[in-house]
């Protein structure tokens, strides 16, 4: 290589090699942390059993069972900027949820997962559409941590949504679901990037 071909690529070198260096923005800084966590109580999975019903949550959500407590389904906080005790925001979830229903063999699965600080509700967007469905809401008995505390919390009777309810009894061609029907918990913790 000639000393002129060299001396052009120098200061390019310089330029990649500051840029390499530099921190990134996400490296400085804390990501959003948390979860949601919905509690289906004994009963409710008895009624959906009986019905021929079940759901699983999908990676990166996990599940669980407590002969006291019922099942759960956990979806790990992946972003937002939900200010929850001032009702704004959102907090994008990781994971999904399917719902099956073992009497007419059709399945349900939802992915985009997420919790309205405006709503209070928890969204899903089956897969295959675009348009998400408010799966849960929480209802009576929310209790939620004040302004500046952190993680900032809410905890409720989660009731499953008149619409996510039509959709759910539409897609699965059952009668099982009705809106406002209390399925157990919903809980909400997180921390905001920082």
């Amino acid at each position: 290589m000639n000393r002129n071909a060299l001396r052009a690529l120098l200061p390019a070198a310089a330029l990649a090699a500051t840029v390499v260096a530099l921190p990134s923005a996400s490296a400085t800084g804390t990501p959003a942390s948390g979860s949601v966590t919905v509690t289906a109580t004994n009963a409710f999975l008895t009624q959906e059993l009986r019905a021929g019903i079940a759901e699983v949550p999908l990676p990166s959500a996990t599940g669980g069972y407590s002969s006291t407590a019922g099942g759960t389904a956990t979806f790990p906080v992946t972003g937002g900027d939900a200010v929850l005790p001032r009702f704004v925001g959102s907090i994008t979830l990781g994971g999904g949820l399917a719902f099956a229903d073992g009497l007419t063999g059709k399945i349900i699965c939802f992915h985009q997962v997420a919790f309205g600080g405006d709503t209070q509700a928890l969204t899903a967007v089956p897969d295959g559409q675009s348009t998400p469905v408010t799966l849960f809401v929480l209802g009576d008995n929310t209790v939620g941590s004040g302004v500046g505390v952190t993680p900032q919390t809410l905890t409720g009777d989660a009731d499953l949504d008149p619409s996510g309810a039509a959709y759910l009894d539409q897609a699965l061609h059952t009668s099982f679901f009705t809106g406002g029907q209390i399925v157990g918990s919903l809980s909400v913790t997180f921390t905001p990037a920082s």
